[in-house]
Formats: C-alpha cells, sequence, structure tokens
C-alpha cells in the first residue's frame, strides 16, 4: 500500500517520510566520480528557459551529477507533473508528499521550451502519481502530443512510473507511441523492499514487456544502479529478465547518496567494472548497452538513439 505523506504547513521537509531513519555515513567520492560545478553560459540559457516556462527537471530534482554537461548542450529532462512524488524511494532525492493537481496548461509549455530549446530529442518523465485514478498516463500522452506539435522533428523519449495497480492505464501511453518507452527497474528483487518499497520488480517487468507487445518496432529501454549492496549474479540475472521482457537498451550507472537519511551506498564500482558489465549485456542480446560511473537514464539520450536505429537498421 502507498503512503501519502502530509507536508508541515509551515515548511516542509523535502522527505518527511526519512526523518526517522538513523544517519548513513556518506562515503567519500573517488577521483573517477568527481565534476565540476555547473556555470556555463549554455548551462545559464537552458535554466532560464526552464523558469521561464515554470517547468521542473529530474536533472535538478534528482541532484544529477550530469547536469552542467547536458545543460551546456541545451538537453534537459523535463519532469511533468510537479515536483513532489507520492512514493518514497530510499534512493531519490525527489522530494515527497501530497502532490498538487495537475496542470493543464503544462503540455503547452512544455512543448513551447522543448521548441525553444530546439531539441531533437527530448525525455519526458515524471514524478509518481499514486493519487491519481490512471497514475497521470493521459497526462503523459498529453504532454508527448503537444511536444510533436510544437516541435514536429523532436524524437520522444517517455520514462515513466510504473502505473502499479491503474488497470490498463498505461496503454494510454503506449498508445501515444514515443519513440522510446522507457522505465528503470533501478536495482535487483532482493532490494526492492528497501530501495523500492512501492514499486514491485516483476509488474516493473511486465510494464516493459507490456510496451513491446503493444508496439513490437518501439525501442524500450531500462536502468539499472549499482553500489546498493547487489550482487554481481544478481545482476546478470536482472540483465536476463530484461532480455525475457524484449528490452532493448540497457543503461548502468552509480548510485549515489543524496542526503545521510538517503540509502548508504554499499561500494563505489571502478569504471572497469562498468565495462565488464556492458561486455556481458552485450552478449545477452541488448541492441545498446551504457555503463559507466556517470550513466544515468536521459544522459547522451540523443546520441544514443540515433545509435539505437542505426543499430536496428544494421541488424
Amino acid at each position: 500500500m502507498t503512503v501519502v505523506i502530509e507536508p508541515s504547513s509551515t515548511r516542509p521537509l523535502r522527505h518527511p517520510e526519512k526523518q526517522g531513519r538513523p544517519d548513513s555515513p556518506v562515503q567519500r567520492k573517488p577521483e573517477w566520480l568527481r565534476v565540476r560545478a555547473p556555470g556555463s553560459p549554455g548551462y545559464a540559457a537552458t535554466r532560464r528557459i526552464v523558469r521561464e516556462h515554470g517547468l521542473a527537471t529530474v536533472c535538478e530534482e534528482a541532484g544529477c551529477p550530469n547536469i552542467g554537461e547536458c545543460w551546456e548542450k541545451s538537453h534537459a529532462t523535463m519532469m511533468i507533473m510537479g515536483e513532489v512524488c507520492t512514493r518514497a524511494c530510499a534512493f531519490c532525492n525527489v522530494a515527497t508528499g501530497r502532490p498538487a493537481p495537475l496542470d493543464p496548461t503544462e503540455p503547452e509549455r512544455v512543448g513551447a521550451a522543448v521548441a525553444r530549446m530546439g531539441l531533437r530529442h527530448v525525455v519526458i518523465t515524471s514524478v509518481d502519481r499514486d493519487d491519481l485514478e490512471d497514475g497521470g498516463a493521459a497526462h503523459f500522452a498529453a504532454v508527448i502530443a503537444a511536444i510533436r506539435a510544437a516541435a514536429p522533428g523532436a524524437t520522444v523519449e517517455a520514462l515513466t512510473p510504473d502505473f502499479l495497480r491503474k488497470g490498463a492505464a498505461a496503454d494510454v501511453v503506449f498508445a501515444a507511441r514515443p519513440d522510446v518507452f522507457n522505465h528503470n527497474l533501478e536495482t535487483v528483487p532482493r532490494l526492492y523492499h528497501h530501495v523500492r518499497p512501492g514499486a514491485r520488480y516483476y509488474a516493473s517487468l511486465r510494464l516493459l514487456e507490456r510496451a513491446k507487445e503493444f508496439h513490437p518496432q518501439q525501442f524500450t529501454k531500462s536502468g539499472l544502479m549499482v553500489g546498493l549492496g547487489e550482487g554481481r549474479d544478481e545482476i546478470l540475472q536482472v540483465m536476463d529478465d530484461m532480455r525475457c521482457a524484449g528490452v532493448d537498451f540497457l543503461t548502468i550507472g552509480q548510485y549515489l547518496q543524496p542526503t545521510r537519511k538517503h540509502a548508504a551506498v554499499e561500494r563505489f564500482a571502478p569504471p572497469d567494472e562498468f565495462e565488464a558489465l556492458k561486455t556481458i549485456a552485450y552478449a545477452k542480446g541488448f541492441l545498446m548497452v551504457a555503463s559507466s560511473p556517470f550513466t544515468r537514464s536521459s544522459h547522451h539520450a540523443g546520441e544514443d538513439f540515433a545509435r539505437l536505429k542505426a543499430l536496428r537498421a544494421a541488424r
């Protein structure tokens, strides 16, 4: 059962559900995980467009380490349906609580921002909206339609929640035909009760399978984090599960702990370990694999989509 957290009426806590947890030590990052603070002219221009259109981005809300690089190139991942999530995942830095009602003007504002940035490929993600009857599926479809109306040349990648216990709501998103349907499994089944307590591993896996069944030619994509205490054999089993579900594109990145109240980093995997996992994933039949400490679902998404199309054509 999902528990919706009521924020404080004075100064809402970002993560009220985590305040009773004991602190976990935040480990010092190794050299290969350090980035410079963003501040380039391109970054400032992207930030200005996002602000002027009143939009939220997962780049900011989740504290992505790649924000400086991506925003320098005007690549921002839009986070729709508000900035407050109804779930309380142990790894995530997005605020939790009771979200505001959906804003009917948001699809048009997202489309206008995509057109102004000149994006050729845009990733749209969202908070979980367990409070909505359809989990926000119709709003996702409206945003996809608005982007295509405002920027006809742009391709769209939908990084969706799981629509758990929402019946066939996800079919509304499938019918909107995003160029890529993306849903992250995030971690191995054994860790779900701790890392993703509001989600169910096999429900998420089935969502990816249904996307491929609905539209076999659509690219499907999913991602994993390492560093949460998973074992190597468990990672390989998740790869096999994804392939059985028809997933085309796998991303693997390092989990980074947002605060002391979040799940602790058990280990920092070195870059060569990510390369080894990439080699194994390709051997298992993925069309494309992105695996590195800084890999995130939307990192280099435009370039990766172009490569996906080329790889499928070559096959």
